[in-house]
C-alpha cells in the first residue's frame, strides 16, 4: 500500500473529507483531532466499512434524506474490508478468542490436523452409537472416560486404549439400565453411603448362605457365583461335552450328566439362597429405606428384580468398572478395530501438536509482554492450551486478580470488568486487540490499523505501554496505520517516541468549517511550544503570548509576591496601573528571565502595552486566520479578558481592585450579578469565563483547551465582549 486515498461525505459528524496518505514515505500518520472534529466520526466509519454488513452502513444519523460516500482506495482499488482493523478500546464486545485458537498452527498442519481429527471422531461416534445400545447411557463417553480416569485431559481413545487388553470373550450381560444403578446425580451412591449397616449386614447374610451351597462358593481370593456357572452351562448347553463322555462331579459327589441337569441345579441353588428367611429379612430392611427416597424409584425396581446386585454394589467402583469392561467386551472386535486406527494415526497427530506449540509460544509471548508492561491489578493466562491444539477448542482466558499483597484469586471475564476501572477495563479490551494485531502479522496483505484514542483513561504508566507497543508496530512496517486523538499531551508523545516527520506531513491535525467539512493539516506544537514562542518574539501575537509564560516562569521560580510577576500579572488583568504600561517594560523583564533574549531588541516597546494587546487581537479577526494556531487564540483570549474586566470594573464603581487577591474575574462577575442579576451581559459575561482560562501556564499540556477551542468561537466571543464596551 503506497497511497490511501480517502472520500467520505456525510459520514456521521463528517460532512466532508477528502485526503490521501502517502505510505511509502511512512508506516504511520498521527492526526490530532480536537473534541468535536471528526476523531468518532472517521473512526466509526473505517469500523463499519471493516465489517461489511449491509445493514449497517456509514450514514448521516441525523439528516436521513443526505447522501453518504465512504471511499477507501489503496493505489487506485479499493481496500478490502477483512484488511482494515479499527483498534478502540472502548469497544468491549472485541473478542479475539477465537483468533488465537484459529492462528495456532500454519494453514497446512491445521488441514491435516482437521482431516486426522475428523476421521477418528467420525469412527469414536459410530462405535459409540452401539455401546448406547448396549449400556443405554445417556452419556456413554464421559462415563467411561470418568469411570477409568481421573486425568480430565484424556480422551476416550486414551482410555480404551489403557482398557484394551481387559476385555473378555465370555462376558456377562445385564438386565438393567446403566443408569439406573450408576445414575448422574450419585442418588445411588449417597444412599449405599448412608445405608451402609443395613447393606453390610445383607451382605454377611448372603455370604452365610453361600458358605452353605453345594454349588456356589467364595473365597478370600475369588467367587464361584451365578456369573461363572452361566459360563459353563452356556459353554456345554449342546451337550457334546457330555456326550464325549466326560461329566461333572460336585464337591458332595452329586454327578451331572447332562446341560439340563446343570441348569437345573443351579436354578434350584439360586432360589434356596432367595428364599432364605434370614436373607428375604435383610432385603426388606434395605427395600424400605430404598423406598423412602423417590429418587432410587429406578434403582428399587432394579434390585426387586434381582436383589443379588446389591452384593456387587458393595464394592461400586469395581462393580463400575466391570459393567463398562462387560459392555466393551460385547463389541470387542469394534473396540480393538478402533484402537488400532488410533494408533497408526496418533504418532503423526503428536507430530502436529508439537510444532502447533511452537507457534503457540507467539501467544505465549503476547500475554507475558501485556503482563509486564500494563500495571493492571491482574495477570492474563491462557487456561486450556492443549485443548486448543487437541480438541480444537476456543482459547480460554483466564485471569489471576491480586492486590494489596494478598494472594491471587482466579476471575473469568464477566467478574474481572466488575471489578476493574475505566482505565484497567480499557487495557483489559486492548489485550484483545493484541492477539488481533498478532494474527495478522501473519497475513501477506498490508493491513490497514486505525488506533482510536487508546491510551485515554490510562494512567502515565499504562499510556506510555500502549505508545511503545504502537512504536513496536510503526517500526516493524508490517502494517499502515493512522493514529487518532484528541489528547494533546498523547499526541506529542506519540510523535516523539516514533520520531514522525511534521514536515512530511506524517503528523496532522484537523478543522472542520460551519458546514463540517474536515481538512487535515501539517500538524502543529509537536515540539516545546515555550521555545516557538521566545524564537518569534518580535511578532505581536507572540511577543503577547510569552506574557503568561513568563510569569508562571516566575511564580513557580520564586513567588507571586515579586514586583515582575505583579506587573505582568498587570497585562492579564485590569490592574492599578495597568494602563500605563508600555510594552518596553515588559520586554525587559523578559529579557531579565530569558537568556536567549538579553541583547535583543524589538520594533514596538513604546507602545501602550494593553492598547497593544487589544489592537493585536482585532486585527486576528480580520485576518484570513489559522483555525491552529496557538499564539491566535492565546492573544484572543487574553484580550476578551481584559476587554471583559474593563465592562465589569466601569459598571463596579464601588469595588476596589486592590483589595482582589485572586480570580479577579470570577470576583468581578459574581458581584456585577448579584447587582445586576437581570442583565442581559451576563450570558456573555458567563461565556468569558467558560471560554477563556483564568491561569494559562507554560506547561504545554496545558494549552489543550485552547487548542481544542475553534478560533471562530473566540472571535464571536471578542465581537460580543466589544459590543458591550
Amino acid at each position: 500500500m503506497k497511497q490511501l486515498k480517502i472520500n467520505f461525505e456525510n459520514c456521521f459528524g463528517i460532512g466532508k473529507l477528502n485526503h490521501q496518505f502517502e505510505f511509502e514515505e511512512s508506516n504511520t500518520y498521527l492526526i490530532y483531532a480536537p473534541n468535536g472534529t471528526m476523531k468518532t466520526s472517521f473512526a466509526k466509519t473505517f469500523e463499519l466499512i471493516s465489517k461489511d454488513d449491509p445493514k449497517k452502513k456509514p450514514c448521516d444519523r441525523i439528516y436521513k434524506s443526505r447522501v453518504s460516500r465512504y471511499e477507501i482506495l489503496n493505489d487506485e482499488s479499493e481496500v478490502k474490508p477483512s484488511d482494515i482493523l479499527v483498534i478502540n478500546a472502548e469497544d468491549d464486545s472485541f473478542d479475539a478468542s477465537n483468533k488465537i485458537s484459529s492462528f495456532l498452527a500454519s494453514k497446512d498442519l491445521k488441514e491435516e490436523y482437521d482431516k486426522i481429527y475428523k476421521e477418528l471422531n467420525d469412527s469414536k461416534v459410530e462405535f459409540i452409537k452401539k455401546l448406547k445400545v448396549i449400556s443405554q447411557s445417556t452419556d456413554c463417553e464421559s462415563e467411561f472416560i470418568n469411570t477409568f480416569s481421573e486425568n480430565e485431559n484424556y480422551n476416550f481413545f486414551e482410555v480404551l486404549n489403557n482398557q484394551i487388553g481387559n476385555l473378555k470373550i465370555e462376558f456377562e450381560k445385564y438386565e438393567f439400565r446403566y443408569n439406573d444403578v450408576f445414575d448422574k446425580k450419585g442418588n445411588v451412591k449417597k444412599f449405599l453411603d448412608k445405608n451402609e449397616v443395613i447393606l453390610d449386614q445383607y451382605v454377611s447374610d448372603y455370604k452365610s448362605i453361600i458358605s452353605k451351597s453345594k454349588f456356589f462358593k467364595e473365597s478370600v481370593n475369588n467367587t464361584f457365583g451365578t456369573y461363572q456357572a452361566n459360563i459353563i452351562i452356556k459353554s456345554i448347553e449342546d451337550n457334546s461335552f457330555f456326550d464325549a463322555g466326560h461329566k461333572f462331579i460336585l464337591e458332595d459327589g452329586t454327578e451331572i450328566k447332562n446341560a439340563e441337569n446343570l441348569k437345573n441345579l443351579v436354578e434350584e441353588e439360586v432360589q434356596q439362597i432367595l428364599d432364605d428367611e434370614k436373607l428375604k429379612k435383610s432385603f426388606e430392611k434395605v427395600d424400605k429405606a430404598i423406598g423412602s427416597n423417590a429418587e432410587l424409584r429406578s434403582f428399587k425396581k432394579v434390585i426387586e428384580k434381582n436383589n443379588l446386585i446389591l452384593v456387587n454394589l458393595k464394592q461400586y467402583e469395581k462393580f463400575k468398572q466391570e459393567m463398562w469392561i462387560n459392555y466393551f467386551s460385547e463389541i470387542k472386535e469394534d473396540a480393538e478395530e478402533l484402537i488400532v486406527q488410533y494408533e497408526g494415526k496418533k504418532n503423526r497427530l503428536e507430530e502436529i501438536v508439537n510444532d502447533s506449540k511452537k507457534e503457540f509460544e507467539l501467544w505465549t509471548k503476547i500475554i507475558k509482554t501485556f503482563n509486564s508492561r500494563f500495571h493492571v491489578p491482574f495477570k492474563v493466562k491462557i487456561k486450556n492450551q492443549e485443548d486448543i491444539i487437541l480438541k480444537e477448542e476456543t482459547a480460554n482466558l483466564n485471569f489471576d486478580y491480586s492486590d494489596r499483597g494478598e494472594d491471587a484469586i482466579e476471575q473469568n471475564r464477566e467478574s474481572l470488568l466488575t471489578i476493574l476501572s475505566k482505565g484497567e477495563q480499557r487495557a483489559y479490551f486492548l489485550l484483545h486487540f493484541l492477539f488481533e494485531i498478532e494474527a495478522r502479522k501473519l497475513n501477506t496483505n498490508k493491513n490497514l490499523l486505525i488506533f482510536d484514542d487508546v491510551a485515554d483513561s490510562f494512567d502515565y504508566k499504562n499510556k506510555f505501554a500502549i505508545i511503545e507497543y504502537i512504536r513496536e508496530i510503526h517500526e516493524q512496517g508490517l502494517f499502515k496505520t493512522i493514529i487518532l486523538t484528541h489528547n494533546f499531551d498523547f499526541y506529542r508523545t506519540v510523535a516523539s517516541r516514533l520520531h514522525l516527520n511534521r514536515d512530511k506531513s506524517e503528523v496532522l491535525m484537523t478543522t472542520k468549517n460551519l458546514m463540517n467539512e474536515v481538512t487535515l493539516h501539517e500538524g502543529q506544537y509537536v515540539n516545546d511550544i515555550f521555545d516557538l514562542f521566545i524564537k518569534n518574539y518580535r511578532k505581536p501575537k507572540f511577543f503577547i503570548g510569552l506574557i503568561p509564560f513568563v510569569r508562571n516562569l516566575i511564580e513557580y521560580s520564586e513567588s507571586k509576591k515579586n514586583e515582575e510577576y505583579l506587573t505582568l500579572t498587570g497585562c492579564l488583568h485590569r490592574k492599578k496601573g495597568s494602563d500605563n504600561l508600555d510594552v518596553g517594560q515588559i520586554f525587559d523583564i523578559f529579557k531579565n528571565r530569558l537568556a536567549k533574549l538579553h541583547d535583543k531588541k524589538i520594533d514596538f516597546r513604546d507602545e501602550n502595552l494593553i492598547d497593544f494587546i487589544i489592537n493585536t487581537a482585532n486585527s486576528i479577526t480580520k485576518e484570513d486566520v489559522d483555525e491552529i494556531a496557538l499564539e491566535n487564540k492565546i492573544c484572543l483570549a487574553i484580550a476578551i479578558r481584559l476587554e471583559a474586566e474593563k465592562y465589569l470594573i466601569d459598571n463596579l464603581p464601588e469595588v476596589d481592585l486592590n483589595e482582589i487577591k485572586k480570580n479577579q474575574t470570577q470576583f468581578l462577575y459574581g458581584k456585577y450579578c448579584k447587582k445586576n442579576p437581570n442583565s442581559p451581559s451576563i450570558r456573555t459575561l458567563d461565556k468569558v469565563n467558560l471560554m477563556t482560562p483564568e491561569n494559562i501556564h507554560f506547561n504545554a499540556f496545558m494549552f489543550e483547551p485552547l487548542i481544542d477551542m475553534s478560533i471562530n468561537h473566540l472571535i464571536l466571543l471578542h465581537s460580543e465582549i466589544n459590543n458591550l464596551n
